[in-house]
């Protein structure tokens, strides 16, 4: 399966866009964001388990990396509420379920080899610092390589200059609107940009958005 693969290509899905599938576990539906491969594939996906639902234990070839987007995901390592961040890397393994139900955002097979560090944290329990410009917070999730992840708290009327993706960039809007000169973006808004892309974004409303940047392929 191809899907979304052409990286040079800007992809916005939000969520009336969305087209749910079933998964092979029973109880486990996917909405498939980009992907190249079948069940084992590179793929950003949002996966929602249903209460009691489970996957079979299995290993992480690629690495992964999943935000907890409702509910609590858990595997034999612990709990994960909503807000938690985590990276499983290259060869480490689990066999995660929910007890009451979720729904996180997943990343499968885009680890660097020399990303190593496993990562957990409960962006719930932690501090945003100053970013960039009046308005805007920054939670620093993650850096490795020229990849750089984040949550980026966006207060009303708050707006960020023009700027290029080196590398790309990808969002994911958690909460309220994100806006650019391209259109509105609500809670559950995917954007994908590619290599050195352009925008000039803003919040009329604030928002709290999902950011990873300079991972992307460098083709122009």
């Amino acid at each position: 399966m191809r899907l979304n693969a052409d990286f040079t290509k800007r992809v916005v899905i939000r969520p009336d866009d969305y087209k749910w599938s079933e998964s092979p576990a029973s109880g486990v539906r996917r909405m498939m964001l980009d992907r190249i491969g079948d069940e084992v594939a590179r793929a950003t996906t949002i996966v929602e388990f249903a209460p009691g639902s489970y996957f079979d234990a299995h290993s992480h070839d690629g690495g992964e990396e999943y935000f907890v987007l409702d509910g609590v995901f858990s595997d034999e390592s612990g709990d994960y509420p909503a807000g938690t961040y985590v990276r499983n890397p290259i060869g480490t393994s689990h066999k995660p379920f929910t007890k009451d139900g979720c729904r996180i955002l997943v990343k499968l097979h885009q680890f660097d080899a020399d990303d190593i560090v496993p990562v957990v944290i409960d962006t719930a329990a932690q501090s945003f610092r100053s970013g960039a410009v009046e308005g805007l917070s920054v939670l620093p999730l993650h850096s490795a390589a020229s990849e750089n992840v984040a949550l980026v708290r966006w207060a009303p009327g708050t707006k960020f200059a023009a700027h290029a993706h080196w590398g790309g960039e990808e969002i994911f809007v958690l909460d309220g609107v994100f806006q650019d000169e391209n259109g509105d973006y609500p809670a559950g808004t995917w954007i994908r940009s590619p290599h050195l892309s352009r925008h000039d974004p803003w919040s009329d409303a604030g928002c709290l958005i999902y950011v990873k940047t300079g991972h992307l392929p460098q083709i122009t």
